[in-house]
């Protein structure tokens, strides 16, 4: 059959198939899932950089508020149990018998201010040029049923040598979510191991952001686990403020 032929053959509907597929084609941007992207990914999509300063967590870390003794008690007696196993849990034996108890202590779960934490929810943010979604590990956002207004992402490692860095993968989740809130800063944590490192990302403008990374703390060590369930209280108060009912 040569090309006239073809055409004469060809229906309405055929027609309206043969256009959707191309409009399709042209419009087709790629798509970064946050469990693999990389650095070089977000190289290539955002003008990102790096910060060193680490006074800006002062605010966040510098937290007056004392620990009961039940509180001390619970990080005591979780750090006896668990201090070995840190290093040597798979992803979701870490979840469950270490980074779960601590969450769940803070409680994340407001009622009041519509607001909870959420496992494993997915998050989608999409330009002209791209498509950035997934599943999120952790995250504390606006919403009971389903989230929201995120403030607030954990990014735990995967046990993989492509996708062990969890860093990019918390900045990207946090990139997509400073520009669904429309809003110009947004903190988080990535997890390796027994070593958390808290997060505050700021926008620039269009594409343009930069980050700051803070120093490692050991959930090994008393007093580090300390300082990260302080850090994650202040969080928690924070959210309250910002999401106090009228």
């Amino acid at each position: 059959m040569d090309f006239q032929d073809f055409i004469n053959n060809l229906t309405e509907e055929d027609l309206r198939r043969i256009n959707e597929a191309f409009r399709q084609q042209k419009n087709k941007r790629p798509v970064y899932t946050y469990s693999k992207i990389k650095d070089k990914d977000l190289r290539h999509l955002f003008n990102l950089e790096r910060k060193l300063e680490t006074g800006i967590f002062e605010p966040w870390f510098d937290s007056e508020r004392s620990l009961t003794t039940e509180e001390m008690d619970f990080l005591t007696r979780l750090l006896t149990m668990e201090a070995d196993w840190v290093k040597i849990y798979q992803e979701e034996d870490l979840k469950i018998h270490f980074i779960a108890p601590i969450l769940n202590r803070v409680n994340f779960k407001m009622l009041d201010h519509q607001v909870r934490d959420f496992y494993e929810e997915p998050l989608s943010y999409q330009t002209d040029s791209f498509i950035l979604k997934g599943e999120i590990d952790f995250m504390v956002a606006e919403g009971l049923e389903y989230a929201k207004k995120p403030y607030f992402f954990i990014q735990e490692f995967k046990r993989s040598e492509e996708y062990y860095n969890p860093r990019p993968q918390l900045l990207a989740e946090l990139i997509s979510a400073v520009e669904l809130n429309q809003d110009e800063s947004i903190k988080g944590a990535y997890i390796i191991g027994a070593i958390w490192n808290f997060v505050i990302l700021e926008k620039l403008g269009k594409d343009k952001y930069q980050y700051f990374v803070s120093s490692n703390f050991d959930s090994t060590k008393i007093d580090d686990l300390i300082g990260i369930y302080k850090n994650l209280q202040a969080l928690r108060e924070e959210i309250a403020l910002l999401t106090k009912p009228q």
